[in-house]
């Protein structure tokens, strides 16, 4: 049998590719930028953080928690009734922005290809994603704000709430999109209407997906201040009153982080920590907890 003879350095040598040279290098290249760019946004991040612990620990005190806003010029003080106008305004806005956002997500999701209604919706959401917050609240102060004469806290959760929609429509609208057809047809094929496959089979499917885009929306107005500033402005005093200027966190922070007073930007450094750290806890339980893969 004749058997052809190997030459081994005839292909180990092989000349190297001019182009792929090239691309090995531009490659290389991509992979070093992007590797400092994420450093660079990690050191700024790291850099924030420790400056908010090392200064914001220092106002952390049962005082914090338990008394008001001190008045200018006077010592100690707390946040009470900065940390309770907060959990009020934004605890309102997210009642009244969930059930529209996550309607609105299963309207989209399955009627979103059929009329230039639900095209029309989803431009407006992705405008909204992108408006400025200030604007929102100049529009809350114009129609709300302007019309009953007062500042209140209504109107601050009716602000955040608008800010707050557009992300939980989008998220609802995404998450529903992964639900495999086979799943919906199987529902369609055992007689189920329409809606009740919307709300009992997707929606269900993709629950946790769900509950995740509403935290992520309340992390999100959690610290805006722009429209508070024009609609629930603020109140040195304790106040259950929603209809009246109600104290809140950002607010109070934007004030005392700018006074003359070393107790009132102690205490700004102390609230900014505990809205960073809220916000934080918000995100890692949305990621965690209600963690869901979708069905096949």
């Amino acid at each position: 049998m004749n058997q052809a003879v190997i030459n081994p350095a005839a292909g180990s040598a092989a000349p190297v590719n001019k182009v792929y040279r090239k691309r090995l290098l531009q490659h290389r290249i991509g992979i070093a930028l992007s590797v400092l760019a994420m450093s660079v946004g990690l050191a700024v991040l790291a850099w924030i953080l420790v400056t908010l612990i090392i200064k914001g620990f220092g106002a952390l005190s049962v005082n914090m928690f338990t008394e008001t806003t001190p008045a200018p010029g006077s010592e100690g003080g707390g946040l009470a009734n900065a940390i309770f106008g907060s959990l009020m305004i934004v605890g309102l806005s997210t009642l009244l922005a969930t059930p529209i956002g996550i309607l609105a997500g299963i309207y989209l999701a399955e009627y979103g290809e059929e009329n230039k209604i639900a095209s029309i919706t989803r431009f407006v959401t992705d405008i909204m994603l992108s408006a400025p917050s200030i604007v929102i609240g100049m529009f809350v102060w114009a129609m709300y704000v302007a019309t009953t004469k007062h500042y209140s806290g209504y109107a601050g959760s009716v602000a955040l709430a608008l800010i707050a929609v557009p992300v939980v429509v989008r998220t609802t609208d995404n998450m529903l999109r992964l639900v495999p057809n086979s799943l919906l047809e199987a529902a369609f094929a055992l007689g189920a209407p329409r809606w009740k496959v919307a709300m009992l089979v997707r929606l269900r499917a993709v629950k946790a997906g769900v509950i995740t885009g509403v935290l992520l929306a309340v992390a999100r107005i959690s610290g805006e201040t722009a429209p508070l500033l024009f609609t629930a402005l603020n109140n040195q005093f304790f106040s259950k009153d929603m209809n009246g200027p109600m104290a809140n966190l950002p607010v109070v922070i934007y004030g005392f982080a700018m006074s003359p007073y070393d107790n009132w930007r102690e205490l700004a450094w102390g609230g900014a920590l505990l809205v960073t750290f809220s916000v934080l806890a918000l995100n890692i339980v949305s990621r965690t907890l209600f963690s869901q893969k979708i069905p096949n």
